[in-house]
């Protein structure tokens, strides 16, 4: 067993009972409730979903810093040597591709995660890594959900269904719960939950597992959303905060800004595929105010 499993393990045991009821309620059957369906499309619908359907590609830039103690538990997913600030480039569509080119003190990490699996650089040399590789997919997966919130999940669900309703930073908001198949990184299956204002419809709070990735097996981490701004017809969130929920409720993790986004550059495949960006990829986000 891996260090942050055993270290993990060690503190939940004495507080089982409350680690337990922090899940994510379980849904029983499979398909999309009509209700649940509803609340996903007018949070769509509040976001922008007209706007985002005419967006090929997005290029957007964040910065950020890591909580002290998980960048101990959990060396290879942080990566906090590399992870500091990142480009990230995305095109969208039937099959989409995102890179994210990382720096920190370390150098740069260049990431490309396709739908056929996922490359990773450290300044210039491809990682065979098995935990590396694994981490980097879950990481671009995970930031390309919470970049694009409700338009992630119109499609490719496995199940959608009614969840019970939550207070997020003083809000009132209701969730749906959905299970996906397979999920973000390298998981065969994930499952979300996902809390909606009910005043404005966005996105506040998403719930999360992470099956793809072999420390992080039986962990619920969850990101909240703020100061949302709209960009070409897009409403998006621009600070992020993220925490355990389960097994170390509360243990922050990482808290970043959105400080760059432009769309619609026409980007191609081969200018975000190699080990640095190149062409119409290579110009930084446009900075935001």
């Amino acid at each position: 067993m891996r260090p942050f499993r055993l270290v993990l393990l060690a503190l939940c045991l004495p507080l089982f009972a409350a680690c337990a009821s922090r899940g994510i309620p379980l849904v029983s059957n499979n398909g999309e409730q009509p209700a649940a369906r509803a609340v996903l499309q007018a949070a769509a619908e509040a976001h922008g979903l007209a706007a985002f359907r005419q967006i090929g590609d997005i290029n957007v830039s964040y910065a950020g810093e890591w909580a002290g103690l998980v960048k101990r538990l959990q060396p290879t997913l942080i990566d906090a040597e590399f992870r500091q600030t990142s480009q990230e480039r995305l095109i969208l569509g039937a099959r989409p591709l995102n890179a994210q080119q990382h720096r920190g003190p370390g150098g740069s990490k260049q990431v490309v995660r396709s739908v056929d699996g996922v490359q990773v650089s450290y300044n210039g040399a491809a990682s065979s890594d098995r935990d590396a590789l694994a981490a980097a997919a879950l990481v671009a997966d995970g930031y390309r959900m919470f970049l694009s919130g409700p338009f992630y999940f119109m499609e490719g669900n496995l199940s959608l269904a009614s969840g019970p309703d939550e207070e997020v930073e003083g809000r009132a908001c209701i969730s749906i719960i959905a299970v996906r198949r397979p999920g973000h990184g390298l998981s065969a299956e994930d499952r979300y939950q996902l809390f909606f204002d009910r005043e404005n419809h966005l996105l506040r709070r998403v719930r999360f597992t992470m099956e793809g990735l072999e420390s992080t097996r039986g962990a619920i981490a969850e990101v909240d959303f703020f100061e949302h701004r709209q960009i070409a017809g897009v409403t998006w969130p621009t600070r992020f905060h993220e925490r355990l929920r389960q097994p170390i409720p509360g243990l922050a993790v990482h808290d970043w800004r959105l400080t760059g986004l432009d769309v619609n550059r026409g980007l191609t495949a081969v200018e975000i595929s190699g080990p640095a960006f190149s062409g119409k990829a290579e110009a930084a986000a446009a900075a935001l105010d």
